[in-house]
């Protein structure tokens, strides 16, 4: 299992866990706490109705007072009021007062007037000093029938006269309640929700992140040329920062190594060519026979002389790992910029140059790699050109691509040796001379295109050979 999907569980396991223990907890505190608060409220209202009272239950007038018209008419009323969201048509405080015996002398509902309530505990608590509530139910078989009834005591020189009690039944705060669960059930769910996004996210950056690294780590492995990811800081980057520098130290062994066994075998050739004329020049021969030996030594020196500088070259390309810069770079001119360069060796074989390459076209890449790559590919196809023939460049973009291809009349490249032109050291010989290159030219343009993303081939054509040099167009 991937270490993000892993990570993602676990942080989905903690915060479901988390999110369902919390959201439970205070789903369930929402009934008790808000009849807490309706219980403080009717505490207020008993004790104000309390102090109202006192006179006309001392007087003993209470029935002959307004008092039971207002009741009968504050609960015929209808306060169409619209409280979050819920609608109250009417009232639902129940009010009733008693004597110092328990007896009913009034009440709102008009259902409890003469009856004896001294034995419900809002009023035989109250009568002895002590906080008097309850909650009873109408309907015994109902849970959800539960009135809470408060009572508070009216008193007269120190002396408890009566009880008045106010009641609110359950059912109507149920509303609230299922609409505050509501509420807090959408809002639980919408942070348990994010908290996830945001987890996943995390998981998915984090996996991401340690992907790139894998993937250059296997690249490095295998040989290919990667990118080493950037990151902005943190433990990835001191990570990444770890692994390029423990591939730049074996990759570094490696490759001396390598270069020193390369360069140690093709220098047995021209080394042992120089020792056996310069041996032979010892001794006494006509000047004709000297000076075939000196130009032999001369011809071998140049190709130690070449051998070094395109291994150097080589080297340098094959250890980079990007391109310095990404510039436009016009086809159309730097051909023309090589040619002039070229322009002695172009005229003292005989060959001409037809480029046929667009003016307005360029490529995005390094500059002066591109150049020694075409100077390469402009070299490998003179040396394979006879005397009065012409080379071709032309160029044709395809999408977000461009495939410059450079023709040379001559012999066709054998079947055997096509999948071979690009490796290290390996060579044809000179249709003029018969003697071969350092067979580093393509490998380095190879290199080069690898470095730009793009690509070498060589192939056979009517009439001779084409190089195809594809390589990514610059926007516009």
């Amino acid at each position: 299992m991937p270490l993000g999907v892993r990570i993602f569980l676990v942080y989905f396991v903690f915060v479901g866990l988390t999110g369902w223990f919390v959201l439970s907890t205070v789903m369930d505190e929402i009934r008790p706490g808000m009849r807490q608060s309706t219980e403080e409220t009717l505490v207020d209202t008993a004790n104000l109705l309390a102090e109202l009272l006192r006179d006309d239950v001392q007087a003993g007038t209470l029935a002959q007072s307004r008092l039971p018209e207002l009741l009968t008419a504050y609960g015929q009323r209808q306060p169409q009021a619209r409280i979050w969201g819920v609608e109250k048509s009417a009232v639902s405080h129940r009010i009733y007062v008693t004597d110092a015996r328990g007896i009913v002398l009034i009440d709102s509902s008009g259902i409890g007037v003469g009856q004896d309530y001294s034995r419900w505990n809002d009023v035989y608590l109250t009568l002895r000093g002590q906080y008097g509530a309850r909650s009873s139910r109408e309907d015994p078989d109902d849970p959800e029938s539960s009135v809470m009834y408060v009572a508070a005591p009216i008193v007269a020189d120190g002396e408890i006269l009566g009880v008045v009690s106010v009641a609110k039944p359950n059912r109507t705060l149920q509303p609230y309640i299922e609409r505050s669960q509501r509420r807090l059930a959408w809002f639980g769910a919408g942070l348990i929700g994010l908290g996830l996004l945001v987890g996943g996210l995390l998981s998915w950056w984090l996996s991401r992140a340690l992907g790139r690294l894998t993937r250059y780590a296997q690249a490095v492995s295998a040989g290919e040329r990667a990118e080493l990811p950037h990151y902005r800081g943190g433990e990835l980057a001191q990570l990444a920062g770890a692994v390029e520098h423990m591939r730049t130290e074996l990759e570094g062994k490696a490759y001396v190594e390598h270069y020193v066994h390369s360069l140690t075998h093709e220098l047995k050739s021209p080394l042992a060519a120089i020792r056996g004329a310069s041996e032979l020049l010892r001794g006494e021969m006509p000047a004709e026979q000297r000076a075939r030996f000196v130009d032999n030594i001369d011809s071998e020196s140049e190709r130690l002389q070449q051998l070094v500088e395109r291994l150097l070259a080589l080297a340098q390309v094959e250890q980079r790992q990007g391109l310095e810069e990404r510039v436009a770079v016009p086809l159309h001119g730097l051909i023309e910029e090589l040619c002039q360069a070229q322009a002695a060796r172009l005229q003292r074989a005989g060959v001409l140059v037809d480029d046929r390459v667009d003016a307005q076209l360029a490529v995005s890449g390094e500059r002066f790699l591109l150049k020694q790559a075409l100077a390469n590919l402009l070299d490998n196809a003179l040396d394979f050109t006879l005397p009065g023939g012409t080379l071709r460049f032309s160029a044709r973009r395809q999408g977000e691509r461009v495939t410059l291809c450079l023709f040379n009349p001559g012999p066709a490249i054998p079947d055997y040796a096509l999948g071979r032109l690009t490796e290290r050291f390996y060579s044809l010989p000179r249709p003029q001379t018969g003697r071969k290159s350092t067979g580093l030219g393509l490998n380095f343009v190879q290199e080069v295109a690898e470095l730009h993303g793009g690509l070498l081939q060589v192939v056979n054509a009517d009439g001779g050979v084409e190089a195809r040099l594809e390589l990514p167009v610059h926007p516009d």
